[in-house]
């Protein structure tokens, strides 16, 4: 799969999942647009990609501002005039606590992260995905949002939240070209996994890049599914 002249934006690039779509995207020939909040982080992944052949710009950011989404929509519309590719990726775990004990102040930066950033980020930048020939948005979703596991509320309402936003997204567009879907990875070398399982034996894991062929499968021209959970297959 091949992605020559086409425009990625891929939240979340600083780590993890995130990186590594980043820089499989700027492999097949994509200029991807790495959005993270860690400066340093988005240097070192510029570094790989351009010593690689490859393209991008970093976009250092919180994804709660989100006024900087608004404008990052209005700069892209005045450089490039359209998004072929957008990746939402980011997330955050938040407390692993009973339902009953999660502050208030928590909660709100769960679904800050995991959903009103998204929403932002979808209004933001339809606009831009219709101007391309065959737009294709991909979300990170996880199989919490159906589990619901005892203490992990606030991140199973965030990620169902998700779910819902994000399909009812995808059937909107039903009768046009962008297609829309999610990916659940299930448990990846990550940090945010390693936060949740502790205990965990990381080098028992998938690593991120093993999700890097599924998520450019699903951003591809060719990619019919709409409007779907797609699960990582080990």
């Amino acid at each position: 799969m091949r992605f020559d002249g086409k425009l990625a934006l891929v939240t979340g690039a600083t780590r993890g999942i995130g990186w590594a779509v980043a820089e499989a995207l700027a492999a097949a020939g994509a200029h991807v647009l790495m959005l993270g909040r860690t400066q340093g982080a988005l240097e070192e992944l510029y570094d790989i990609i351009t010593a690689n052949k490859g393209e991008a710009t970093g976009v250092p950011m919180d994804l709660t501002d989100g006024e900087a989404i608004d404008r990052l929509g209005a700069s892209i519309a005045e450089r490039w005039g359209k998004l072929d590719l957008l990746v939402g990726n980011a997330g955050v775990l938040g407390p692993l606590t009973p339902v009953s004990h999660i502050a208030p102040e928590e909660m709100d930066k769960v679904l800050a992260v995991n959903v009103t950033a998204n929403a932002r980020l979808i209004r933001a930048m339809e606009p831009l995905l219709m101007q391309a020939d065959a737009p294709r948005a991909v979300f990170t979703t996880s199989g919490a949002a159906q589990k619901c596991r005892p203490f992990w509320g606030a991140y199973s309402t965030g990620k169902a939240a998700l779910d819902a936003l994000v399909k009812s997204w995808a059937h909107e567009h039903d009768n046009d070209k962008l297609r829309v879907n999610l990916v659940s990875p299930g448990p990846v070398r990550t940090a945010m996994r390693a936060q949740a399982m502790p205990g965990e034996d990381p080098e028992t894991l998938p690593a991120p890049g093993a999700l890097a062929p599924l998520f450019l499968e699903l951003l591809s021209e060719g990619e019919t599914r709409n409007g779907e959970i797609v699960d990582f297959k080990r």
